[in-house]
């Protein structure tokens, strides 16, 4: 690389539209790794009106464009599910390191295709599960690894956020399950990954899937469009170390009370709360061992990878996550989490869609 900084294009930059302008975008403006050096959108308008804003050096309205540019050396893919798979395959394709957002893939198939190219081309590769950069999340997997609680014993996270029943037209689309964009790949998706890193895998899972909302109101066209993803999913099972544990997800009209996952020893306890999922906001974390109250535990500053100048809220962890990134791409060693933890992942979902469908528990492979 010639310059002193990581040169990345962003292909979905919207400013307007999506994850792009409330993380991405301002996570890299206040990255030391990286250079926003390219935007990318469908519109020449909105790719200039976004390298205007953000101090891009140049603007795309076809990522083939920018992929065939020669001074990208890194690119993340910032779109809807549907369309990752594309853009990452032509992305790793022309050589470049690659961020893709969570999901990875529409379909377990296309995260597979994208995670043996990324092998097979010797590329860096990140899939955008945020929680996994948590300084409260890391903070929890180490206690846990250094034997706070003890064995594990059960674990139990809850995750009810406010899902609208009303919304624009723009933003329907996530009814549709075959998409692969709602509460189960999502929510309970990013969620449900943070208690998996934090206790470690599941062996056996018993689930249900449900979709409450049958029906949602555009609220600009005043159509009423029928829903078929799932907004609420309640897991049971056996984790690998032979603790239990259970999840409930879920997106209710209209308020959420947010996150709690809670952690159970033989030694002790841990409790880890926030707002909102553990990807987008601030989680606090709580703990005893032995017998006694829950206290507060802060989060020790070696978690912290970002500068002070870094914005709070949905941009922290994306940069968190930007810092690993770029320092596997300086030493040219893998990063965590990668497709290939993606893949793990997309497959743990499938075993919940599985068990749901056949009424049954069902094994983890």
């Amino acid at each position: 690389m010639a310059s002193e900084k990581i040169r990345l294009g962003i292909i979905g930059a919207n400013v307007h539209l999506g994850w792009a302008p409330r993380s991405h975008l301002p996570a890299i403006v206040a990255s030391p790794e990286f250079e926003l050096t390219a935007v990318c959108t469908t519109r020449r308008e909105s790719a200039e009106e976004s390298a205007r804003l953000f101090g891009a050096r140049l603007a795309f309205d076809d990522y083939r464009d920018l992929l065939a540019h020669p001074e990208i050396d890194a690119v993340a893919v910032v779109l809807r599910v549907p369309s990752h798979y594309e853009p990452t395959m032509a992305a790793l394709q022309a050589g470049k390191h690659v961020y893709t957002e969570w999901p990875l893939g529409q379909t377990t198939a296309q995260a597979r295709e994208m995670a043996d190219l990324a092998r097979a081309k010797g590329l860096r590769n990140m899939v955008g599960l945020q929680a996994r950069a948590a300084p409260a999340i890391l903070y929890l997997k180490e206690l846990v690894a250094d034997g706070y609680v003890g064995e594990v014993m059960s674990c139990h996270l809850s995750l009810v956020r406010g899902g609208s029943l009303e919304r624009p037209s723009h933003r329907t689309w996530q009814r549709d399950n075959e998409l692969g964009a709602h509460t189960l790949t999502i929510a309970a998706g990013h969620s449900i990954d943070a208690l998996r890193f934090v206790v470690g895998d599941f062996s056996q899972v018993a689930a249900v899937v449900s979709t409450q909302a049958g029906e949602w109101l555009e609220t600009d066209t005043g159509n009423r469009v029928e829903v078929t993803s799932p907004d609420n999913i309640l897991v049971s099972g056996r984790l690998v170390n032979g603790g239990v544990a259970s999840a409930h997800v879920a997106s209710n009209p209209w308020a959420g009370s947010g996150l709690r996952m809670e952690i159970y020893g033989s030694e002790g306890t841990l409790v880890a709360a926030s707002e909102d999922s553990p990807q987008l906001a601030d989680v606090a974390v709580q703990g005893v061992q032995g017998r006694g109250a829950l206290q507060p535990l802060e989060i020790p500053a070696r978690f912290t990878y970002v500068l002070e100048g870094m914005p709070h809220g949905e941009p922290y962890n994306v940069g968190q996550m930007y810092y690993q990134f770029g320092q596997a791409i300086r030493a040219g060693q893998d990063c965590q989490p990668d497709f290939d933890t993606a893949v793990e992942l997309h497959h743990f979902i499938d075993a919940i869609r599985q068990s749901s469908d056949e009424g049954r528990a069902v094994s983890v492979g």
